[in-house]
């Protein structure tokens, strides 16, 4: 008897757990849609910009050099020969070292300046979802099927909390951005 009222009551709590709900966001569109992203980006691009103008000062120097080497080593001794190679390999490898830290740079400012953005979204999804009473939310981008009408699709509301604008896609985004890149091509 005991154990018929133990798989009963735990039959009860599977129903039960299986009657929260349940909801998902396309995280993805969110953080990349957000105002503060554009922002995010727009520095990006500046701080990109700023470190390629680096690199191709430092790539002149370098092809000054070499092309110095070039034109004179004829008239050279063995010793300035040698002398000039030596500096052509520092050059090398400054660029080498300099493109590596700007690399680094880049990739720690973009996650510097992305992370309060997704801690935002995150915070946005999850009061959202208190409010609703869901018990979880996934990503979209996570299922392999999704029935609309047995979950809550939470991405309208927190587009709203996060000051999205209605008609703004991550199509739209792409096309803003090729669009912009299009125009400093010219």
């Amino acid at each position: 008897m005991k154990r018929i009222i133990i798989i009963a009551a735990m039959a009860l709590m599977s129903v039960s757990a299986f009657a929260q709900k349940l909801a998902y966001v396309d995280f993805n569109e969110l953080v990349m849609l957000m105002p503060e992203m554009d922002e995010a980006r727009a520095t990006l691009e500046e701080n990109s910009k700023t470190n390629e103008e680096i690199m191709m000062a430092m790539y002149e120097e370098y092809q000054s050099k070499v092309q110095q080497y070039e034109q004179k080593s004829s008239t050279w001794t063995a010793a300035v020969l040698e002398a000039k190679q030596r500096e052509i390999m520092e050059i090398e490898q400054r660029l080498q070292q300099t493109q590596q830290s700007l690399q680094q740079e880049i990739q720690q400012l973009q996650q510097n300046l992305q992370a309060p953005i997704v801690e935002k979204a995150n915070k946005v999804v999850n009061d959202l979802a208190k409010a609703k009473g869901v018990a979880a939310v996934f990503d979209k981008s996570t299922f392999i099927y999704v029935d609309n009408e047995q979950m809550v699709d939470l991405t309208a509301d927190a587009r709203a909390a996060l000051n999205i604008p209605e008609g703004r896609t991550l199509e739209t985004l792409q096309a803003e951005m090729m669009a912009k890149a299009q125009a400093t091509q010219r």
